[in-house]
């Protein structure tokens, strides 16, 4: 399921028509992913039913500075029974959108677990996240400060590069700025990533 790209000689990377990422976007139920997938993709606003399985979704993106990315977004389910099926999605990803209500204190620490769950799998070491702490509009959202906090993101390690970026997915706040993020340290990981294999 990976984005096949990853094994090309290394100036084929340096191309930016060929930026392709295999981006899994996940989170609890009610989270706002499927509203963050389609803001993305139609830069609108669309009423969105609770994800049963996934929705895969292609989207060219400009990322500034006259970069452009195509990122193939897999926006997975979030109710408990579905989530063992994130390990499948997860599989080869260049990066990981991990989405949380900013409302609801109450769901964090299982937030939590989920997230270090997903983020600790061994096929996800080192895999960069963007953490998307949406619903910032609301007038009871937690701050950036606690939502780091009660989810614990400086026990990811150091081998896990994260971001977490304030947005609003329905009138689109902060997504292009936290999808720069994720493709800055997606390049970085891909960068190192050679050096190594040049080594051996």
């Amino acid at each position: 399921m990976g984005n096949g790209l990853s094994e090309q000689p290394s100036f084929i990377s340096n191309i930016p028509f060929f930026q392709s990422f295999h981006i899994a976007i996940l989170g609890l139920d009610s989270a706002g992913k499927t509203t963050v997938l389609y803001r993305l993709q139609f830069n609108e606003f669309v009423n969105t039913v609770p994800t049963k399985g996934f929705n895969a979704e292609k989207v060219k993106l400009s990322l500034g500075g006259h970069r452009t990315g195509t990122f193939h977004f897999w926006d997975v389910g979030g109710q408990e029974k579905l989530r063992p099926l994130w390990k499948s999605y997860t599989r080869c990803t260049d990066g990981i959108i991990f989405v949380v209500d900013s409302v609801d204190a109450e769901r964090m620490e299982e937030a939590k677990t989920e997230l270090h769950k997903i983020a600790k799998t061994s096929e996800n070491q080192g895999v960069p996240l963007l953490v998307v702490a949406n619903k910032q509009d609301l007038r009871h959202s937690l701050g950036l400060a606690e939502i780091e906090k009660l989810l614990a993101l400086k026990e990811l390690g150091p081998a896990t590069p994260w971001h977490l970026q304030p947005a609003c997915a329905i009138i689109g706040d902060g997504l292009r700025e936290g999808l720069e993020r994720l493709h800055d340290m997606i390049l970085k990981r891909r960068k190192a990533l050679r050096q190594q294999r040049k080594k051996r």
